[in-house]
């Protein structure tokens, strides 16, 4: 086995969602992100091919459009467009959703009319690229590449920088190159290195001031749709305004849990008083609640019964996977987590490893895994695909656990298993109802990027791609040592 060793603790709300530790042992920049949409600027690296704008029509009906974005949520624009232009919101695509406080770069694809129709909106400059014979979706979207500046930092920043890259360039296994521990902090910039962070999934998957998503997907996966109700209609977080909570307080009260409940325990099922209480900016909870109280169910109903379900079934579909695959996301963290507390390497297999092997086909500024592409580890094959992981060509990674996922062999299977067992869960758990059933698949543990930082003015600043999935948040947390929700 492994040794362990000391690592740095992460924030509580990051436990909370499976991320325990810090890579990097150098103290945070603390600053802020966002301070303009300016500070924080991503451009999409799709792997999309656009015909000539002359193109026939009836076998190209897709314009394809780059849009540049500031300070615009990407469902809202492309509802904007769609009004600006009279077609139904259905009819624009793309393939990635973006923040809303940055300036964004992106494609989109809208079926149906031409180059000269496109508006003009505040906030956007909108460039007709060429036609497509289809509209564009989430696989289209290899990676982001990154431009983020953090503001007020630490007046040593640059010192506490140098220090952090030090430590992740050895935990992706770089040696070579310039090195800023050799230099004079406030002369080794600007500096470029590869550097490697666990592959987390940032706060975002879960939800920032309201942690629940992955809590509602364990419950989903456990066979108790109304626990997973519960959890997501009532179930208050200190973080949220006062209506709010006291909703979710009369919300638990209906279902007997907190200070409102009878005396024997049970909850008063008075879902038309939930109802009254849930605001209307809380619209899937209260889609919940009203088929709740539309078919009366009483909250002492079996756990499993059909009634629940139908509740849980009230939200858009996209939420319904969502709930499972933060659930997935939140096992593969504390994997991650546990693998790092041992000691095992990131960069390199050990016996009983599964790696998947590269994308051949992503952008070359992507360090990016194909999961489809796996092989199992045994003893004899460790150093032979360990230089594979070296060179980019390999990727050591963890299960996001759905019915068709195997586990690993091992050490990194033990841990796999562990894990597994201390959350009551198995893969054929993920054997659900309608959205939520889950195959699963498994995912690199290793974010590699080669990063740019700069110091402008005292901001440091800097410039990452990363494959689609991983988040930038997960790479700055090891610099600004902050809490989430100034990420």
């Amino acid at each position: 086995m492994a040794s362990e060793h000391a690592l740095r603790e992460a924030h509580a709300t990051e436990r909370a969602v499976g991320i325990e530790h810090y890579v990097s042992g150098a103290d945070g920049i603390g600053g802020r992100l966002r301070e303009s949409p300016d500070d924080f600027r991503v451009r999409e690296l799709e792997a999309f091919d656009a015909e000539p704008l002359d193109a026939d029509t009836g076998s190209y009906p897709e314009l394809v459009v780059r849009a540049t974005l500031r300070d615009w949520d990407t469902n809202d624009f492309a509802r904007r467009l769609s009004d600006a232009l009279g077609v139904s919101r259905e009819r624009v695509s793309w393939a990635g959703t973006k923040d809303k406080r940055a300036v964004t770069t992106q494609l989109f694809t809208v079926r149906g009319v031409d180059a000269d129709d496109l508006p003009e909106v505040r906030g956007a400059e909108i460039e007709a690229l060429g036609r497509a014979g289809r509209s564009l979706s989430f696989g289209d979207l290899a990676g982001n590449a990154f431009e983020i500046r953090v503001a007020d930092a630490v007046e040593d920043a640059p010192e506490r920088v140098a220090a952090a890259v030090r430590d992740l360039r050895a935990f992706a296994g770089e040696t070579e190159g310039s090195d800023a521990a050799e230099t004079p902090a406030d002369s080794a910039f600007p500096v470029r290195a590869t550097v490697g962070v666990p592959n987390y999934f940032g706060q975002q998957r879960f939800g920032s001031r309201r942690p629940v998503t992955h809590v509602v997907g364990l419950a989903i996966a456990r066979n108790d749709p109304r626990e997973a109700v519960r959890l997501y209609a009532g179930n208050p977080a200190a973080t949220e305004p006062d209506d709010t909570r006291a909703a979710r307080d009369r919300v638990d009260a209906a279902f007997g849990v907190g200070g409102e409940v009878e005396s024997d325990g049970t909850g008063d099922g008075d879902w038309a008083a939930c109802l009254d209480e849930i605001p209307g900016k809380l619209r899937f909870e209260r889609s919940m609640v009203h088929r709740l109280a539309d078919r009366g169910v009483d909250p002492d109903a079996p756990a499993d019964n059909e009634d629940w379900w139908h509740a849980l079934e009230a939200v858009p579909s996209n939420l319904q996977r969502l709930f499972v695959n933060a659930a997935q996301s939140y096992l593969f963290n504390r994997i991650v987590s546990e693998r790092l507390r041992r000691g095992l390497p990131f960069g390199r297999p050990v016996a009983g490893d599964v790696v998947c092997f590269a994308d051949s086909g992503a952008p070359e500024e992507l360090y990016a895994p194909d999961a489809d592409r796996l092989q199992r580890v045994d003893a004899d094959r460790v150093e032979v695909v360990a230089r594979h992981c070296e060179r980019g060509r390999a990727f050591v990674t963890a299960p996001l656990v759905g019915t068709e996922t195997e586990l690993g062999d091992g050490e990194p299977g033990e841990i796999e298993r562990e894990v597994l067992t201390d959350v009551g869960i198995e893969p054929g758990d993920f054997a659900l109802p309608g959205e939520f059933d889950s195959k699963g698949t498994r995912r690199a543990i290793l974010l590699r990027t080669d990063l740019d930082v700069s110091i402008e003015g005292g901001d440091p600043r800097f410039g990452f791609a990363l494959p689609s999935g991983s988040y930038a948040t997960v790479l700055l947390r090891e610099f600004t040592k902050s809490g989430p929700l100034d990420l």
